[in-house]
């Protein structure tokens, strides 16, 4: 036997410190992170074997919560450190701190896959398919271009779907009868440049439920054929969607406002939905997106997640490659931004995602170019967790 069968014959390793660094931008490059959940801070896990596993996400004090929690534990026991953090300071980690603890576990994955030599999609199952598909968000839109020109350019580039939304060239105040006219204009452009599935409209929960089923019924009476239709109303309360499903044919992604698996299991279970856009570290990191993926599966209910921070998108890459529920990537703009504090990222290129031979995420951060805002090397353990006979956690 070798000194522990732990992780495939890996030997003894103890989680040393979290280093923790802020961005300068948020994910869709703004400056100042003015959102959490699209943070772009680095996080990085250090064993005392010298293995730094690299993740992106959270806040630091919610950062420094999970993190003290893992020090001088084994880094390759993946999901107990999942439930510990989940559960291990009373109440259950909400969608905030689900970001902190998602950017440690794609750390984690990440250290694992540099440890045994592999990308991590080999320890999800290897590769189901070759390359995933992507839409792009803000594809240029050179001026004096019609929408009907930009949607045929961004398939003429290689992505699958171009994306439009309500917010685009819209204001603070929205004049609903107004916007569902334009809206519909624009979906008649979008058949034309880009042809059936070749766009998607997101309604970016903008609409009243009346409003957004007029919209998708004007859609319908057209023949038109997005490949799906995004947050057609809030999010708050998803049992709604009910009433919006008996009321349109036309394709509905949503998620990207939910975290983890029981936030998104009843649009799931019930057929509510046809894509899922919970996206990384937001529902907890990989560990909890293959979970979702599989309960996806059982129902037939593909994934096309949000865009989010680059680390991730790339920690994204090696979750759908190892699977194959049908598949969409997001990707802003044309996908040649680059970030200054990445000297390897994902690969990108005509308009889809490929995976690589790269060990772990295969990224690589320069911290030079980072600012440290938190170094946690000192363990606390938070509320106490029972375990079952078998040794796997319970609750207190």
């Amino acid at each position: 036997m070798p000194p522990t069968a732990d992780a495939l014959g890996l030997p003894t390793d103890k989680i040393k410190a979290v280093h923790y660094f802020r961005n300068a931008g948020d994910s869709a490059g703004r400056g100042g992170q003015p959102m959490v959940n699209q943070s772009t801070n680095v996080v990085i896990i250090e064993t005392e074997s010298g293995l730094r596993g690299i993740g992106e996400g959270g806040e630091p004090r919610t950062m420094e919560e999970c993190a003290a929690m893992m020090i001088g534990l084994d880094p390759f026991r993946i999901d107990m450190h999942w439930q510990r953090m989940m559960r291990g300071m009373h109440y259950t980690a909400g969608r905030e701190k689900l970001h902190s603890l998602g950017g440690l576990d794609m750390a984690l994955w990440d250290l694992k896959g540099k440890a045994l030599g592999v990308p991590v999609y080999q320890l999800l199952s290897g590769k189901s398919r070759e390359y995933i598909e992507c839409y792009s968000t803000a594809f240029p839109w050179p001026k004096g271009q019609t929408i009907e020109q930009v949607a045929r350019a961004c398939r003429e580039a290689g992505f699958r779907v171009y994306r439009h939304a309500t917010d685009i060239g819209g204001g603070p105040v929205v004049d609903r009868f107004a916007l569902v006219r334009r809206m519909y204009n624009d979906c008649l452009a979008l058949q034309k440049g880009a042809g059936d599935g070749g766009w998607a409209l997101d309604f970016h929960t903008q609409f009243d439920p009346a409003d957004a089923i007029r919209l998708c019924t004007m859609i319908e009476a057209a023949d038109l054929h997005p490949y799906f239709i995004e947050d057609l109303i809030r999010s708050e309360n998803t049992n709604t969607y009910e009433t919006v499903r008996q009321r349109t044919r036309l394709p509905i992604a949503m998620g990207e406002q939910l975290g983890y698996k029981w936030d998104i299991a009843p649009l799931i279970q019930k057929q509510l939905i046809d894509y899922v856009r919970t996206s990384l570290p937001n529902v907890g990191g990989i560990s909890e997106y293959m979970k979702i993926i599989g309960m996806a599966e059982t129902h037939y209910v593909g994934m096309i997640p949000h865009f989010t921070s680059p680390i991730a998108e790339a920690a994204m890459v090696h979750c759908l490659i190892a699977c194959s529920v049908p598949a969409l990537m997001e990707i802003l703009g044309d996908g040649s931004r680059s970030w200054p504090y990445l000297t390897r990222a994902y690969d990108f290129k005509n308009g889809k995602m490929w995976p690589n031979q790269r060990p772990g995420l295969g990224v690589e951060v320069d911290v030079s170019k980072l600012t440290k805002v938190g170094e946690y090397n000192s363990y606390r353990a938070g509320m106490p967790l029972n375990t079952r006979p078998d040794g796997s956690y319970t609750q207190w």
